[in-house]
């Protein structure tokens, strides 16, 4: 009998480009971007641009890249940004914020990644020369460690007001824009309006191998295609990967609707597994984060007994794991996973890995 392949739900940037998208990258005109003459990144930086309702936009190999840069054309040595303490920018990017900048941060707990007005107020720094000085804030939507939540518009729109009022700049790191927009039905340039830039990602929910790109004003673009050469983001024929992204705008961007029912169906089929002790509620887009009790040591114990028996997930606490759903995982993969997690979880650790349960 035919070996099933692995059920990968660590994130949505495990997926493969799909044959339509292989055609398109294989078939993709190009140039070399670094002299500014590669027609494909042009098509896609304009097309960026146009989806966000901003003057430009700037291809980045990664998210992570696309806001350092932000941040850079923000903010000068000796300043700092405001951001929610859970926030990729803050978490999963080796704070190059202040590694390569000189920017300090000030993290501010929200509730499942949401941040509200009233919780900034007062965290403006005086005109201290003892102080660093406030210049951004940075939100980002959706909000992965909070499970995949919305920032809810109106909050958003508070908060920019605010910032505006007080001179600050302000950032969307909108790697999952796509999925917070067709959640809501507010379309990506009516997020984008309240922010001075704006990142979003081609590698995650849209499926392309690689990519972000960072849309603001013509004047700050052009001071950020400086910032990305001298950290090294500059590429010669990226219309390759370029060709990749239009195509997932094309093709990928409505079909986000499918992972969501197909996290929401996840979650409900965890409900049921005896050892799982809680699920993070809502499941508002693609992502299920949720717990389990101390019949498991850890984990990332778990995750290696589930590893073995062909299902990916991601440790992401002591005591709690992440699945994501993405366009390489429909209802059937869904299926097989809740039957794998319903037949491990409550057996424990002496069942599925001996060896672990050992004193």
């Amino acid at each position: 009998m035919a070996q099933l392949s692995p059920l990968d739900f660590r994130s949505d940037t495990v997926t493969r480009p799909t044959p339509g998208m292989r055609r398109a990258m294989a078939e993709a005109e190009v140039g070399d971007d670094v002299l500014g003459d590669d027609p494909t990144v042009e098509r896609l930086q304009r097309r960026v641009a146009e989806l966000l309702g901003k003057e430009a936009a700037l291809l980045a190999p990664s998210g992570t890249m696309s806001n350092l840069i932000a941040v850079r054309v923000h903010c000068r040595a000796g300043d700092e940004l405001i951001c929610e303490e859970g926030s990729h920018i803050y978490n999963y990017e080796q704070s190059g914020y202040a590694q390569l900048c000189g920017v300090a941060a000030r993290p501010i707990r929200g509730q499942r990644g949401i941040l509200q007005a009233e919780q900034l107020r007062g965290a403006i720094r005086p005109d201290n020369p003892h102080q660093a000085r406030t210049r951004l804030v940075t939100l980002e939507n959706t909000h992965n460690r909070g499970g995949g939540s919305i920032q809810p518009f109106a909050f958003v729109a508070e908060i920019c007001d605010w910032a505006a009022r007080h001179g600050l700049r302000r950032h969307l790191d909108g790697a999952r824009l796509w999925n917070a927009a067709v959640a809501t039905g507010i379309e990506p340039a009516r997020w984008a309006a309240m922010f001075d830039t704006v990142s979003v990602c081609f590698s995650k929910g849209l499926g392309a191998p690689a990519g972000s790109a960072l849309a603001g004003p013509r004047e700050l673009i052009a001071e950020a295609l400086r910032h990305r050469k001298v950290l090294g983001g500059a590429m010669r024929q990226a219309g390759v990967l370029a060709a990749a992204a239009l195509y997932a705008l094309d093709h990928h961007v409505a079909r986000l609707v499918d992972d969501h029912a197909n996290a929401r169906r996840l979650a409900d089929g965890l409900r049921g597994i005896e050892g799982i002790a809680a699920i993070s509620e809502p499941i508002e887009t693609n992502m299920v984060f949720f717990q389990i009790d101390a019949r498991w040591n850890s984990a990332a114990q778990l995750c290696e007994a589930l590893a073995r028996e062909g299902l990916l997930l991601l440790p992401t606490a002591e005591r709690t794991l992440r699945a994501v759903t993405h366009l390489d995982v429909g209802p059937a993969e869904v299926d097989r996973a809740i039957a794998l997690l319903g037949r491990v979880v409550p057996a424990g650790p002496s069942a599925a890995c001996p060896a672990a349960a050992a004193p």
